[in-house]
């Protein structure tokens, strides 16, 4: 009797053209290799070799021993001949293009950790006789890392670096309180607004000197300054604002009139092409420096009325040069941004208290503004979604003056509980980083034809 291999009826089946595979069985096809075949030995085993012998009774069981030993000798599965053989595995695939051309173009996405925002200031020094007046400007950090702060009549100089503190210069009580300080972008002459109307300038190197006195602009106090190289732009309780150009002898060169009460904010864009100025009017313009020499009936560039009370807070975007944030007092409370280019509000947010200054992060799209009452905070935004980071709080009274350090990590807020108070809100210096690996040029690998 001819060996036959133990199935039931249910295992061969029937299939027809383009009838779908069952999903569990397996899809490849089996190619037997004819060269590697013994056909000679399989016909002889499968005819002639097993007549004569009984089929063993085992055989009703296939898991048995004898079975497995049986079916063994039967196919002669020892003697390493084979009756279907099957090609060796195929060889590994080489890609012919460089993985290095694709690590060009397919950089991994760097996952940034949460920075730490420390709640508590990191140093608190004494500000007696600092001016309550939210309308003053008195407290700015100059690129020599060396910070001004008006306390009353007499300006004081700190420097950061070596932590200490000396007076600059104490005016008479006839031409005083002053009314706002600036340092010059080269960090070693500083500004003085008076609220006899005089601006003075002084030079903060290893000699302090006063340099001259800017006179005959305003006839009121001079409560905002703001430079752009060798200009130094004024604003008044006056209500006018004025470019004065330190070198000449004939300073006034330039008058922009449009506020109708006294200017308390300015600030230059950083591209020094476009100024921003908000007053206690609810007004804030944008000028163009290309338009003081038109015949245009109005000098402004824009002219905005959202705001419902004074505009102090004035903040050009470090990274966005048309961006302009702006902030308004006790009756309005918004924080607005506006496109300079074009003159739209683009976002508009009420934060529910007095904003009184505004500082954008130089590392990072956030935005740190100081408030008033009701809880004297200072709020970290994320822009543009404006959602709340953190909010620090620790003066006891309005936060009035706010600025930055040369670096951009360290701000510095000067309240009327006569306090100046330092924070790490904007991060750490980061730790000098090695240069990265250029990527490899793409086709590097290819010939050039030159």
């Amino acid at each position: 009797m001819y060996p036959r291999l133990m199935c039931s009826s249910t295992d061969i089946q029937t299939r027809s053209p383009l009838q779908r595979k069952n999903s569990r069985e397996n899809l490849d096809r089996f190619i037997p290799n004819r060269s590697a075949m013994d056909m000679d030995y399989a016909h002889y085993m499968l005819t002639e070799g097993r007549k004569g012998k009984e089929k063993p009774a085992v055989w009703s069981s296939p898991s048995s021993e004898p079975y497995q030993k049986l079916l063994a000798d039967t196919f002669n599965i020892t003697a390493g001949r084979r009756i279907l053989a099957f090609k060796n595995k195929p060889p590994a695939f080489v890609n012919p293009i460089p993985q290095e051309l694709f690590s060009s173009f397919h950089q991994p996405k760097i996952v940034k950790r949460r920075r730490y925002i420390p709640q508590s200031p990191e140093r608190t020094l004494d500000a007696p006789e600092l001016v309550d007046d939210f309308y003053l400007n008195l407290l700015d950090w100059g690129s020599s890392n060396v910070l001004a702060i008006a306390l009353g009549d007499t300006v004081y100089l700190w420097d950061a670096s070596n932590r200490s503190t000396s007076e600059l210069v104490t005016v008479n009580s006839e031409d005083g309180p002053v009314a706002s300080i600036s340092w010059a972008p080269d960090g070693c002459h500083i500004a003085i607004g008076l609220s006899n109307s005089d601006i003075q300038i002084w030079d903060c190197n290893s000699n302090l000197r006063h340099v001259r006195t800017l006179r005959g602009g305003h006839q009121l106090r001079v409560n905002s300054l703001a430079w752009n190289n060798h200009v130094l732009t004024t604003g008044g309780m006056d209500a006018k604002i004025i470019n004065n150009d330190v070198r000449v002898r004939e300073h006034v060169v330039e008058t922009y009139r449009g506020h109708h009460q006294e200017v308390c904010g300015l600030k230059w864009s950083v591209s020094g092409q476009q100024l921003a100025s908000g007053g206690n009017d609810n007004l804030l313009f944008i000028w163009d420096r290309s338009m003081t020499s038109s015949n245009s009936p109005t000098q402004w560039l824009h002219r905005f009325e959202n705001h419902r009370a004074a505009v102090k807070a004035l903040a050009w975007c470090p990274f966005q040069s048309s961006l302009l944030a702006s902030g308004g007092g006790g009756g309005d409370m918004c924080i607005k941004f506006w496109n300079s280019h074009t003159g739209s509000c683009l976002n508009s947010v009420n934060t529910g208290s007095q904003v009184c200054a505004l500082l954008w992060n130089k590392h990072e799209s956030e935005l740190l503004s100081s408030h008033g009452f009701t809880e004297n905070q200072l709020i970290l935004w994320k822009y543009p979604s404006m959602v709340k980071m953190s909010k620090l709080t620790g003066h006891t009274s309005r936060v009035l003056f706010m600025t930055q350090s040369p670096n951009g990590y360290t701000v510095a807020t000067a309240a009327g509980d006569e306090t100046l108070r330092f924070w790490n809100v904007f991060g750490d210096p980061e730790v000098a980083k090695p240069a990265s690996k250029a990527n490899p040029e793409p086709f590097a690998h290819v010939s050039r034809i030159r």
